[in-house]
């Protein structure tokens, strides 16, 4: 039994009698008006009702403000603005200290190798990466050597400008924390150059390949507005757990 026919033979009757398709096109089935009547309303599973003690709570608290302590969601415009660069006098201040603080801490909390200002609300050029050895471990020899994975110590950049050594791309699948839930192919470059001031103000550069480089990549397009969904393969776009609602 082929889709197309798995698919109408669960329809209700009134339904099948409507369902044609033509030989080489995929057209939608045209419902008479009597056929309305038996479909389901559709209702969203995720909408959440606020109890009257958490409605009071939302009244007395005020809301967050940046930085967060989470990583804001794509929909967010903050995700989707080009971040403004930093007074290099003003990096080792308090202010710039606090979202360098915040950016490490919710990445490490959330265990992700990467993160950028503009994600905790934040739309300053400042990104952190940390891919520690434990992490490492996790993965596969083969994995290791095709991905190129690399254990990479904490590194801060402000206002860092990426270089593209090598223009040669890899694919390979990507997430996100601000596309939470969803991952897809996205080709990066083999190898690039990040210059910028790390957290104590200082110039540094560093070249990197492999898997460290695509890390990098990523949250640089973050500080441009640029989401991986913008540059990935649409046809590999997944949600990683699709499996669990057939279940």
């Amino acid at each position: 039994m082929n889709r197309t026919l798995w698919a109408s033979a669960r329809l209700p009757l009134v339904l099948r009698r409507c369902t044609v398709t033509l030989p080489g096109a995929c057209v939608a089935p045209r419902w008479p008006a009597s056929a309305l009547s038996v479909l389901p309303r559709a209702h969203s599973s995720d909408v959440k009702v606020r109890s009257y003690l958490q409605y009071l709570e939302r009244k007395i608290r005020p809301p967050p403000t940046p930085p967060y302590s989470h990583v804001c969601q794509v929909g967010d415009p903050v995700l989707r603005g080009r971040a403004a660069e930093v007074d290099p006098a003003a990096v080792r201040g308090p202010e710039v200290q606090r979202v360098i603080g915040a950016l490490v801490k919710v990445m490490r909390r959330l265990e992700c190798v990467g993160l950028s200002a503009p994600q905790i609300g934040v739309p300053l050029r400042i990104l952190a990466l940390e891919y520690p050895e434990r992490m490492l471990q996790d993965s596969s020899p083969a994995s290791r050597e095709a991905r190129g994975l690399a254990p990479v110590p904490l590194r801060v950049f402000v206002n860092p400008r990426l270089r593209v050594c090598d223009s040669r791309t890899a694919t390979f699948l990507e997430a996100c924390e601000s596309i939470s839930g969803f991952s897809a192919c996205v080709p990066r470059y083999l190898s690039v150059e990040v210059t910028g001031l790390n957290e104590k103000a200082e110039t540094v550069t560093w070249q990197v390949s492999g898997w460290p480089a695509r890390i990098l990549q990523h949250e640089m397009d973050h500080l441009d507005g640029v989401l991986y969904i913008d540059r990935m393969d649409s046809l590999t776009f997944t949600n990683i757990h699709w499996a669990e609602h057939n279940e």
